[in-house]
């Protein structure tokens, strides 16, 4: 037996139960791996909400989509990984990571470099790929682009804004408060917009003197989607990949046709689907954080069993940078 979260119905924080659950011996290209740091994120507390429609799972689950931890057994057929191997795992929504010890398909893993800290690694796995995915898939952010990117201070945001200075771009964030604006400054963002206290639509346009910006990554959803299609340039690319105050409105015809803009929603998991993908992403994802190009910012580790607080902080938006838990000793 081993502890995990389970969830027997949607809703709050408190319908997330810590109790012992049964785990089987790896089977055929699987891989048994003990827990050393588990990533939160919001697609956590849209699976505890029941609101990920047709990826739910059935009730009761396991939530978690990433983790980091130390093979303990490998099933037949398994040859890329041996006991002992420092892993990493992120999948789609519900992986079921919360939990001490998972059984995981070899393939969907990779390995974690010895001079990477599993807490960090597990902080930037999933949210290290989402940002590899918005700026080198999504939209390939290079010298001459203006980016806008909302929740410039969260996980995903820290990590994508300093890729994309790193590339060249002017990168312009919203946050919420002047604590976060000078996170997102060190974070690589040469203008910072304090949402709360002015218009961000009317500052972006100011910013860029009335032409917008190439592309708006917007993972707030509903509260912004239409400033966001306001704030770019004719031509111009909106990439949504979230929704954490609520969904936003229908896009129609004639708000694309006005700009001729391109919108795309992103699930990253579909641009790291196949294992060659998956592999050349966390490299760069890796080679990046060894070359000190990528710092990992983490908010705050919390035991597993305290995860209930760990949600709240996430989605108060109180966190700045990415929380991790540490399973219970």
């Amino acid at each position: 037996m081993v502890k995990a979260i389970r969830v027997y119905e949607y809703g709050g924080v408190e319908v997330m139960k810590w109790e012992d659950v049964e785990l089987g011996e790896p089977k055929s290209g699987q891989i048994r791996v003990k827990n050393k740091a588990i990533g939160v994120n919001y697609t956590d507390a849209y699976a505890r909400k029941g609101l990920l429609e047709s990826f739910n799972q059935p009730l009761p689950f396991t939530p978690g989509c990433e983790a980091v931890g130390v093979v303990i057994a490998v099933g037949p057929d398994v040859t890329n990984f041996k006991v002992g191997d420092m892993v990493a795992f992120a999948y789609r929504f519900q992986a079921s990571t919360y939990a001490e010890e998972m059984v995981l398909s070899a393939d969907r893993v990779v390995a974690v470099p010895p001079s990477i800290d599993p807490v960090v690694a597990a902080a930037v796995i999933f949210k290290g790929l989402s940002a590899q995915v918005l700026v080198r898939r999504c939209f390939k952010v290079g010298p001459g682009h203006t980016i806008l990117f909302h929740a410039a201070a969260g996980g995903v945001g820290s990590l994508a804004c300093q890729w994309a200075n790193a590339l060249g771009a002017t990168v312009i964030g919203t946050v919420s408060t002047k604590e976060k604006a000078v996170l997102a400054k060190e974070d690589g963002c040469h203008h910072v917009i304090i949402h709360k206290e002015e218009n961000f639509v009317d500052r972006v346009m100011e910013i860029t003197s009335g032409k917008g910006v190439d592309v708006v990554y917007d993972s707030v959803g509903k509260d912004t989607f239409r400033g966001s299609l306001a704030c770019l340039k004719v031509h111009g690319y909106v990439v949504a990949f979230g929704m954490a105050s609520g969904e936003h409105e229908p896009l129609r015809f004639i708000q694309a046709a006005q700009k001729s803009i391109y919108y795309t929603a992103v699930s990253t998991y579909s641009y790291v689907a196949q294992r060659d993908e998956l592999l050349a992403a966390s490299q760069e994802l890796f080679s990046n954080i060894e070359n000190g190009v990528l710092r990992v910012r983490l908010y705050q580790t919390y035991p597993l069993s305290q995860v209930a607080q760990a949600h709240l902080d996430m989605e108060s938006r109180k966190s700045t940078g990415s929380i991790v838990l540490v399973p219970d000793a």
